[in-house]
């Protein structure tokens, strides 16, 4: 009995302990979500400034990402530019007004694309930017994947010094954005009116810069992208087209198609547009060189509208394509190789560095009358015991 109860003691003492210690334990916090905020992305440089040369914006500039917003008679040309995004301004100094849309695109190809459309033949040029020109009162110009619309109240003399302080305050793309369109480079450059080209890369572009196929025949749904340009021949001027196909297969089968519409004259269908039928028939030709189709319209005569076109000529630039990595075997092959070659390198050093060594003490050796050998020599030790 005396055990139960010291026991049963023990038991109430223990369980008193545990209740004690669980009430002076204090309770542990509930675990709070920690979150981590990452870091806000640097925001773009916006196109236009607050304030340039003296020009202070009347309101924060409007920013704008839809071609209809920023001109809504071109928006399906700005489409096929792959246009981004615009900002649209109006600055006041001195009682004058300044007018600003800039535009920017995906690439410096669109917005060269974009500059060609809005710029009349005939047009001024200008130093500004990348490339620039002027009708009165209104500038444009284009500086990178930029372009930039300026309308003057009042023209002034430091007009296109302002402008140029503007342009080197765009963002400047970087890589192949920063690059024009190539097929400038196929434009031959005799006789060229540099102010009259225009770069198309859809129906839209092509039609509202006054292109001279139904941009139907062109094939824009086949990827074509166009350059029109004007020369000024001995003749008469003439117009030279030129339609970039992503194959030769595609060019050789649209110069069918080309060919034939120009062979069908009158009855073709679609109809002919005015730049056709203003041109004389006879200088009319099409010639394709690899991916590119030309065709040369205008009133110059035939002999200099054949032989501007022999000038387009496509040059295939063959790059190296980079080889798959090195597989792991061949690095070990290579290796081993070495290792082997090594060795044998290291062998062949030590057996003539031996002959060599080994040939010069013996023939020493002869010449002093001894045997070749130090081995056949017989040496005595004299111990000089007897006298």
């Amino acid at each position: 009995m005396r055990t139960i109860a010291i026991l049963v003691c023990s038991a109430a003492l223990w369980g008193g302990g545990v209740r004690s210690e669980a009430q002076a334990a204090p309770a542990r916090p509930a675990a709070v979500p920690v979150t981590t905020a990452s870091p806000a992305a640097p925001k773009s440089k916006a196109l236009l400034p607050d304030a340039f040369a003296g020009w202070v914006a009347a309101e924060p500039p409007k920013a704008v990402s839809d071609p209809t917003q920023a001109d809504s008679a071109s928006a399906a040309a700005l489409r096929e530019y792959d246009f981004t995004d615009g900002m649209l301004a109006i600055y006041k100094r001195d009682g004058e007004t300044l007018t600003l849309r800039a535009l920017r695109f995906t690439d410096a190809s669109g917005a060269y694309g974009a500059y060609t459309l809005y710029r009349q033949n005939g047009w001024p040029k200008e130093d500004i930017g990348a490339g620039a020109t002027s009708n009165h009162n209104r500038v444009l110009f284009w500086q990178g994947d930029t372009v930039v619309d300026a309308t003057f109240s009042q023209i002034g003399s430091m007009s296109a010094a302002e402008l140029r302080e503007l342009s080197g305050e765009l963002p400047v793309p970087r890589g192949n954005k920063a690059i024009a369109p190539p097929i400038l480079a196929n434009l031959p450059q005799a006789s060229l009116d540099k102010q009259t080209t225009h770069y198309a890369l859809g129906p839209a572009g092509y039609a509202g810069a006054g292109g001279v196929l139904p941009p139907d025949i062109v094939g824009f749904d086949r990827g074509a992208e166009t350059i029109t340009a004007n020369y000024t021949l001995r003749s008469g001027p003439a117009t030279l087209t030129i339609i970039n196909y992503p194959t030769p297969q595609m060019a050789a089968a649209q110069e069918m198609k080309i060919r034939a519409y120009i062979k069908a004259g009158s009855q073709a269908q679609p109809a002919w547009p005015k730049p056709l039928l203003d041109s004389d028939q006879a200088s009319l030709e099409v010639r394709r060189s690899g991916p590119l189709v030309a065709l040369v319209s205008g009133d110059a005569i035939p002999e200099e509208s054949h032989k501007l076109l022999q000038m387009v000529h496509f040059e295939d630039i063959v790059t190296s394509i980079p080889q798959p990595t090195e597989s792991e075997v061949s690095k070990t092959g290579k290796l081993l190789m070495g290792i082997a070659t090594l060795v044998i390198i290291g062998s062949t050093a030590a057996i003539l560095l031996g002959l060599f060594l080994g040939g010069g003490r013996a023939l020493y050796r002869i010449a002093r009358g001894k045997p070749a050998s130090s081995v056949y020599e017989t040496e005595f030790i004299r111990l000089n015991l007897l006298k």
